[in-house]
């Protein structure tokens, strides 16, 4: 039988992460914000499965935050400001015109903004 290739992470930009999901990883970095926890009481409190736990974990730290893993318990290793500023944000669904306004101004993030509108001019 031949070996299954291991899945290439999803940048977070390119996760399409949801609204729903956006809400738990939120939840996630205030629950270990507070106190390391096992995954058990992660997966009660988040109400989700070891498999969505496992899939939001990895997310998280495609992101580039850093959760650690010791004696069992998961906590967070950076400010949860910090961490919170580098989730991928879901798709706000905005027009053309919405996001070509909000492109304006001299912040990497409307520079980013201008970069995705552009790509789409033909």
């Amino acid at each position: 039988m031949a070996k299954k290739r291991a899945a290439a992470p999803i940048p977070p930009e390119r996760s399409g992460v949801t609204a729903e999901r956006f809400d738990r990883l939120v939840r996630l970095l205030h629950l270990l914000a507070d106190k390391p926890l096992t995954r058990e009481v992660l997966t009660r409190r988040l109400k989700i499965d070891v498999r969505g736990f496992y899939r939001d974990l990895g997310l998280v730290r495609t992101a580039g935050i850093m959760i650690a893993l010791e004696e069992g318990r998961y906590h967070l290793s950076v400010d949860v400001e910090a961490a919170l500023g580098l989730l991928p944000f879901p798709d706000p669904h905005l027009t053309l015109a919405e996001a070509r306004l909000l492109a304006k101004g001299r912040t990497p993030a409307h520079k980013k903004l201008r970069e995705l509108i552009e790509r789409i001019r033909p």
